[in-house]
């Protein structure tokens, strides 16, 4: 357990969120499948019962893992995503229409992060013209090509999981890990990150840091990560 000696670091959790969660938010929460999940600060959502949450993610989780922890409870009204398979669940409450989605390429809700995290409140993109991800958008022509207006994207709150983080908040991701979470570190407007280590301020290479600490707010030390794997059968053995 770390003491709390620098204002950036909280001992749980749920410490760590309990003054910031509010019924109606909008949280990105980094990962990509399975992999980089923000596992403890996900559970701690879920014990806080906040509900009516909008969630911006990659994907929506598996049933048990990651955000299908918050469909369970039925605190996801919205899911901001680019790929929602594999869950059983989140099918079920959207064809009931529990949950609103909004489809994105997978390229464009990275850009859209990354635009909303740079002060940029839209782009032009190629991909989706003509389909409905380009239902009731602007569209304009660039030399003779047509393209969508896609919006920037930020949130209350993002919670990000890093391999490394020291005192001062700067992080380093591991290997694939390193997925949506650098990006929505930037564009959340209170960013919460959950590392495997936490170190001492210059204990980190700085030419090896991925995030800088200005984008965080409040770090904790997570444990118990469970490192599932998603398996996909296609056939009998």
């Amino acid at each position: 357990m770390y003491k709390k000696n620098y204002k950036k670091i909280y001992n749980s959790p749920e410490e760590s969120l309990k003054d910031i969660l509010f019924d109606g938010m909008t949280i990105m929460s980094g990962g990509f499948g399975l992999c980089g999940l923000p596992e403890n600060l996900i559970l701690a959502i879920k014990k806080s019962g906040v509900t009516n949450l909008s969630v911006i993610s990659n994907n929506a989780g598996t049933e048990g893992f990651g955000l299908g922890l918050l469909l369970e409870t039925r605190q996801i009204k919205k899911a901001i995503s680019s790929y929602v398979g594999e869950n059983k669940l989140f099918e079920k409450q959207y064809l009931s229409g529990e949950i609103e989605l909004e489809f994105n390429p997978q390229g464009t809700l990275a850009e859209r992060i990354r635009a909303g995290g740079a002060g940029i409140p839209a782009f032009f993109t190629a991909t989706g013209v003509g389909t409905v991800v380009s239902k009731n958008k602007e569209t304009r022509f660039f030399n003779e090509k047509e393209y969508v207006m896609e919006t920037g994207l930020v949130a209350d709150l993002a919670i990000v999981k890093a391999w490394k983080g020291d005192e001062a908040g700067n992080l380093v991701f591991r290997k694939t890990a390193r997925n949506f979470n650098p990006i929505m570190a930037t564009a959340g407007k209170i960013t919460v990150v959950e590392v495997e280590e936490l170190l001492s301020v210059g204990e980190l290479d700085p030419d090896q840091i991925h995030t800088p600490g200005i984008y965080v707010n409040r770090i904790i030390k997570g444990d118990n990560y469970s490192k599932a794997i998603e398996n996909l059968t296609v056939r009998e053995k």
